[in-house]
Parts: structure tokens; C-alpha cells; sequence
């Protein structure tokens, strides 16, 4: 969820789903001020039928509204509206720039000292992990095998500190690599820079294995933020939206 596509290739374009175009159809018109901090949603019935999607779909883009922050969602009587621009997304219990400066100080050394520690079986099983993922098609397979990936490193350090603080993190790090790869088209990219954290670990270059989660954390923080930004205006631009 994080992610490099090479250190230095250029993503390729991607087609825009269903799901972003409701999701940039709604984030819109929040931020441009159609629905105000209060204002109750449209009922789901009737944002199906006026965007000419399916209920799946619609749910999905309200799920990332929430997590953006920029709504939330009350039992039985609807979604409502509680901010006007997205600032930090959630993931579960904890804030992106909570988890990102948490995961920066945690996973980087850490591959630092599976390099150095990690053993015969400690590579089998992530290079077989990584194998399934670059074949895996499937979003929610795919990340969650995403998290168990990074418990496998936390698991090679041969400290079950670690592997306790990944644990406590799983589900939040889940929810991420799903916004990420729904919203930054990241999985191939993310499979490219698990496949350099790996091959530093056979290695046994503890260099090279913090550079590589370094690069990968790099990554997601870019891609978070170029989702958060993706909405707001040019400054440089009078009264011009996304």
C-alpha cells in the first residue's frame, strides 16, 4: 500500500471506476458547498437512480466519503455531512499521519533488522506471499495479503515487539491499502516495491532493506496526498474547483 512503481518508472494512465467517479461526484459537491457541514445526503435510492449506479457501488463511494472525513454515518437515519474538505483521512482508529509517522519510526529499521536476522523460512514464506500477490486480481485478496505481508517482515526481525505493533496496526493498514488501491490505482506499483524489500532481505543488505520500506513509505504518503489534494483548488486559480 505504499509504493514505488520503480524508483524511478512513471505510473501509466488509469481508467477511472465507477466507484471515483460517484466518489468525485459527491466530494465535489460537498466542497463546493451543495451540501453543508449538516446537510443530510440524498437517500441511497435516490443518488442510485439520479447517478445511474448500483447500490454496491454508491456504498463503496460513501465508505471512502468517510474516511475522508468528510461525512458521517448515522443508523437509520442517513449521511450527513461534517466537514467541507477532506484534511485526514481515518483508517479504523487511527488518523494517515498518525499511522504514517508511527509505521516510518516501526517499519524501516525493522527491515533493517530482518535483513540481518531473517531466516531460510522466514524467506519462503514472503517470497511465496509476494508471488501470490503479483498474480492476485482480486482488491480484497489482494490486500489482505498486503497486511500479512508487512507482518511476515515485522515476523523476520525475530523481535515479537514488532510483530505485536503490526498486529495492533493490521486492520488499520488493511483499510489503507484498500483506500489507497481503490483511489491511487496502487497495487502494481506496491507489488514492485515489496518485491525490492524482498530481494534486499535475500540479500541480507540491511541497507538496502530500509531504503527499500523507506521508498515504499515514501510512496504511500504521496499517494495519500495526492488524494487529499485532488479535490481542493489551485490557489494560483481564482474560484476553480477539483
Amino acid at each position: 500500500m505504499n509504493l514505488s512503481d520503480s524508483q524511478t518508472g512513471v505510473p501509466a494512465p488509469r481508467r477511472v471506476s465507477a466507484m471515483e467517479a460517484v466518489l468525485g461526484h459527491l466530494r465535489g459537491a460537498i466542497e463546493r458547498g451543495d451540501y453543508t457541514i449538516g446537510d443530510k445526503l440524498p437517500s441511497e435510492a435516490e443518488l442510485c437512480r439520479t447517478l445511474e449506479v448500483s447500490r454496491p457501488v454508491l456504498r463503496e463511494a460513501l465508505r471512502a466519503l468517510q474516511t475522508m472525513g468528510l461525512t458521517v454515518s448515522r443508523t437509520g437515519k442517513g449521511t450527513f455531512v461534517v466537514a467541507s474538505a477532506v484534511e485526514d483521512p481515518t483508517f479504523g482508529d487511527y488518523a494517515a499521519s498518525d499511522l504514517l509517522e508511527v509505521r516510518r519510526h516501526i517499519e524501516i529499521p525493522v527491515a533493517g533488522y530482518a535483513a540481518a536476522r531473517r531466516t531460510p523460512e522466514d524467506l519462503d514464506r514472503l517470497a511465496h506471499l509476494l508471488d501470490r500477490m503479483e498474480r492476485e486480481t482480486d482488491t480484497t485478496a489482494w490486500v489482505a495479503m498486503d497486511s500479512l505481508f508487512h507482518l511476515a517482515v515485522a515476523e523476520a526481525a525475530q523481535n515479537p515487539v514488532f510483530r505485536r505493533v503490526i498486529e495492533e496496526i493490521r486492520d488499520a493498514l488493511a483499510r489503507q491499502s484498500a483506500f489507497l488501491n481503490e483511489l491511487g490505482g496502487r497495487r502494481e506499483q506496491s507489488n514492485r516495491e515489496h518485491r525490492a524489500i524482498v530481494e534486499a532481505l535475500v540479500d541480507g543488505c540491511e541497507h538496502d532493506a530500509v531504503e527499500a520500506m523507506s521508498h515504499h513509505l515514501d510512496r504511500v504518503e504521496t499517494t495519500l496526498t495526492d488524494i487529499v489534494r485532488a479535490g481542493r483548488p489551485d490557489p494560483t486559480e481564482a474560484g476553480t474547483g477539483t
